[in-house]
């Protein structure tokens, strides 16, 4: 990067500036005061290199400032011609730089990212308690950091060291993380806009994969191909460690990318996808590794597509979170029923399989989560008031537009003696990414095909080519 003119648009800045004005509004509502909110440290990888950086998501949804060593302070009690947004990050240091690359500053920060505000991070304790001084309350991330509680701590010493002369320090410490959860939940047009080119990234990546894999490649060869997608497109990382498991280790729900060979006759299941200037997608596919799905895997899949269908059909605004994890449920019960996998004269109908859980051996996962910053994205799943089930839980929270979810159901078979032997050792889940609208859902990755139809269509193609 060789000038702040190399950020990003006005209109990036414009909806970081936005977001910290909504910020500001909802703190001055409870009474004003200051909110501190800190990027992400460094990590040592070992000896004296380092892991790869990444920021931390609350920090970069306020300020889309990447650097490390930076903190966000917001002042929702500042008088008028007084800063409010404030930031505190490196300075300049052009011996540095030749090593590590181009840094800001304070003053090009202020300009380029649009704060009130700039300071050196070395000047943080000493600023922070003339900041908290005669505040009302000091709103962060409580508990989240035993470094930062510490910190904090010190900066209220330091201000209750001057009550003597009349200097009071914040009377409440708030958490700021549920305001900031809230509005990370409902994605605007500025964000959906990036996951839909990281959806379409990864699909591309998925579609290489399919069209790559032939009998005899390991898993890391197949993952290779998904991770040379993911930065040929300018993606910069992978949201996840990618899953990429052939035969019986797709039954295993996080299974990293391994040296397992693909034999003939395997189903692979890749779980992968890329992060893109600070958001995640998340895509899952099953697929046979010679093309063709035997009888058994078809069976199966259907199956599992018909659940994602129907988890899907019940996605929508104004619904309870759990609505569609209940309509896969019962498609999911239901053919392991038909199938015999699990038996009819144990369980004789699919309100029993429910009411006894006894789908939860084949498949123990939800059918879905939040998706944004995070792959797991910030946001409560259940309401914060309200009845208690039968279980003693909260209601589960009601969509609304906006929102992203993935919808992922699965099933996973072992070996065992009660269970039919054709369906030994197969594991499938489909995911794709679904915004909620509000007479539905838009499903953001269907570039990459789901139809079995469809993906036997594409590898046929593939190994005539």
């Amino acid at each position: 990067m060789n000038s702040i003119t190399e950020l990003a648009s006005p209109i990036a800045v414009d909806v970081y500036r936005q977001r910290r004005e909504r910020v500001l509004a909802a703190l001055r509502a409870q009474g004003g005061g200051i909110a501190v909110v800190p990027t992400a440290p460094e990590v040592m990888r070992n000896r004296d290199a380092d892991y790869a950086y990444r920021h931390d998501s609350y920090f970069y949804y306020l300020t889309g400032f990447t650097e490390p060593e930076a903190t966000l302070v917001l002042n929702a009690s500042a008088k008028s011609g007084e800063p409010s947004t404030l930031i505190f990050c490196r300075e300049k240091n052009v011996e540095r730089e030749t090593w590590e690359g181009f840094r800001f500053g304070p003053e090009a920060a202020r300009e380029a990212f649009g704060f009130d505000a700039a300071f050196p991070i070395d000047s943080l304790d000493e600023e922070m308690p003339r900041l908290l001084a005669d505040q009302p309350a000091l709103h962060y991330a409580l508990g989240t950091s035993e470094s930062r509680d510490a910190q904090v701590r010190r900066w209220l010493d330091a201000v209750r060291a001057k009550s003597r002369s009349g200097v009071r320090a914040p009377t409440q410490a708030r958490d700021l993380l549920p305001l900031l959860d809230e509005m990370r939940l409902v994605k605007d047009d500025h964000e959906l806009s990036i996951m839909r080119r990281a959806a379409s990234i990864s699909a591309e990546a998925h579609r290489r994969a399919m069209r790559a894999c032939k009998p005899g490649m390991r898993e890391y060869e197949i993952e290779a191909e998904l991770l040379y997608t993911f930065r040929r497109h300018g993606a910069q990382a992978p949201a996840y460690g990618s899953i990429v498991a052939a035969g019986a280790n797709a039954c295993v729900l996080h299974y990293p990318a391994g040296n397992a060979i693909a034999h003939d006759g395997d189903l692979i299941l890749i779980d992968a996808a890329c992060e893109l200037d600070g958001y995640a997608s998340d895509i899952t596919r099953t697929f046979p590794a010679n093309g063709r799905f035997t009888p058994a895997q078809r069976e199966l899949y259907d199956i599992v597509l018909a659940a994602q269908h129907a988890a899907a059909d019940a996605t929508r605004a104004g619904v309870s979170f759990d609505a569609p994890h209940q309509a896969a449920l019962n498609v999911l019960s239901q053919g392991l029923l038909d199938t015999g996998i699990l038996d009819k004269t144990k369980f004789g109908t699919v309100d029993d399989v429910l009411a006894q859980r006894a789908y939860s051996r084949f498949y123990m996962h939800r059918t879905g989560h939040w998706l944004g910053m995070d792959v797991h994205d910030a946001g409560e799943y259940r309401e914060a008031d309200g009845p208690l089930d039968d279980q003693g839980a909260k209601p589960w929270r009601t969509l609304a537009a906006g929102n992203v979810v993935t919808i992922e159901p699965g099933l996973y078979v072992r070996a065992s003696a009660d269970v039919p032997e054709r369906f030994w050792n197969i594991g499938i889940r489909i995911e794709d990414d679904a915004v909620v609208t509000a007479n539905g859902c838009e499903l953001i990755t269907r570039e990459v095909p789901v139809e079995a139809d469809e993906i036997e269509a594409l590898m046929r193609e593939s190994n005539s080519n």
